[in-house]
């Protein structure tokens, strides 16, 4: 329940157009001690348990394991966090693609489901609580990768397999 509050509270905060990425590129000291604040650790740690979810824990504790073994008693990257990811996949998915669209991003999406009949589109925009607009920019280049799961009446409730990577505007 606190991990929920804490996730609703950093959301708010990244809804506003003066959010900013978790990861971007720094020029000073100053920059770097902007970036490690509870937005950048709450949203971290949401995109992990995203990530985990979609790949499953077993896939992931995987991509955890050796990225830890790459590189012990040395520095890394968010790249090689996804790096590891993926040779744990074996080329199925592009994580590092995907989790690229997630922390270079300030904000996230919002996701518009319609259903019509047996077919469902999906449509992905912006998410902005409030626009203020002494900051505001138009982000129209905003595309996430976004991994969607899904039950249907044949599904088994207890666990959710049916996955859906939505990287378009809409699908």
């Amino acid at each position: 329940e606190d991990f929920l509050t804490l996730v609703f509270k950093a959301m708010m905060k990244d809804a506003l157009n003066s959010s900013h990425p978790v990861s971007s590129a720094v020029q000073s000291s100053e920059q770097i001690e902007e970036m490690f604040d509870a937005l950048s650790y709450i949203k971290g740690a949401s995109l992990l348990l995203m990530l985990k979810h979609y790949l499953s824990k077993h896939v992931f504790q995987a991509g955890i394991e050796v990225y830890l073994h790459n590189h012990n008693y040395g520095t890394a990257q968010s790249d090689d966090l996804w790096d590891s990811m993926n040779e744990i996949t074996n080329g199925t998915l592009d994580v590092k693609k995907m989790m690229k669209t997630w922390i270079v991003h300030k904000g996230f999406p919002l996701v518009t489901v319609v259903r019509k009949g047996k077919s469902i589109s999906i449509q992905q925009e912006k998410f902005l609580y409030r626009v203020e607009p002494e900051n505001w920019t138009s982000d129209e280049s905003c595309l996430w990768h976004i991994p969607l799961t899904y039950i249907t009446n044949r599904s088994n409730f207890t666990h959710c397999t049916n996955a859906y990577l939505l990287d378009q505007k809409s699908g």
